[in-house]
């Protein structure tokens, strides 16, 4: 089973630990790059260790947009060892289940983008029920779902 653990000065070392797979590094960005971007948003967001049991096997940061406003997913990573295990799909509900407790504020909208040359990260987000919103910015894809 699957939780997501707030990154802390006990954990951080673990997220950096993190490895992605062979060309993956031009779907996603590393932790450390995303923990330095945490901080610096640290009124708006939260980063996670997504964990098997006690074991650290990826990553995930969910912000907070004040201007639009709605929440935001950032950098969801598997470590490339533990990828095709599922941990995706279940991380992504457990972020949806913290989403809807509305952390930061008030909004419904979840959105994300991918990079269009990603097919499990698009079949996965469109599994869960995200949908393309039109919006590219090269590479890129624009997803989101409103929550029921």
């Amino acid at each position: 089973m699957i939780q997501l653990k707030p990154i802390t000065e006990n954990n951080f070392i673990d997220a950096f630990n993190l490895n992605l797979g062979e060309g993956q590094e031009e779907f996603v960005s590393h932790p450390i790059r995303s923990l330095a971007q945490a901080y610096v948003y640290r009124d708006q967001c939260q980063p996670f260790g997504i964990c098997a049991d006690e074991k650290m096997v990826g990553y995930v940061m969910v912000i907070y947009d004040y201007d639009v406003p709605e929440y935001d997913i950032w950098h969801m990573m598997i470590d490339q060892d533990e990828q095709g295990k599922g941990y995706g799909r279940q991380a992504m509900e457990r972020v949806i289940e913290y989403i809807r407790t509305k952390p930061f504020g008030d909004s419904d909208r979840i959105a994300l983008t991918c990079n269009k040359a990603n097919p499990a990260a698009l079949n996965l987000y469109k599994g869960m029920g995200f949908m393309p919103t039109g919006n590219e910015d090269g590479d890129e894809i624009e997803m989101a779902m409103i929550l029921k």
